[in-house]
């Protein structure tokens, strides 16, 4: 099932400002929690490029891949105190979210 209008208009609107922001440079080297920030924005931005190209549309492994990488987020959280760092990590759990929801 495709996502609904109002859903894929909340992930255009996260995507553009996700393309635009740059990455948090202390989180390509730091890993709040063990989390790898940069492979999870790797993964979730593949994530959302097909499920973008697919109309809204994704199959269960990137579900998975998605929900995983929303919860690896969950655990670096609490540990990111920078504003901007926060700004980055909310909207790419938001982006996971989205994206995974039916």
């Amino acid at each position: 099932m495709g996502g609904t209008s109002e859903q894929q208009n909340a992930v255009t609107l996260l995507w553009q400002e996700h393309l635009v922001a740059p990455f948090p440079p202390r989180l390509r080297t730091a890993d709040p929690a063990g989390v790898d920030v940069v492979l999870l924005d790797a993964g979730i931005a593949g994530c959302v490029s097909v499920w973008r190209k697919n109309g809204g549309r994704l199959d269960a492994g990137r579900q998975r891949t998605l929900l995983h990488c929303a919860r690896e987020l969950e655990r670096a959280l609490p540990l990111v105190t920078d504003a901007e760092e926060l700004r980055y990590l909310l909207r790419l759990r938001r982006l996971a979210e989205l994206t995974a929801a039916h």
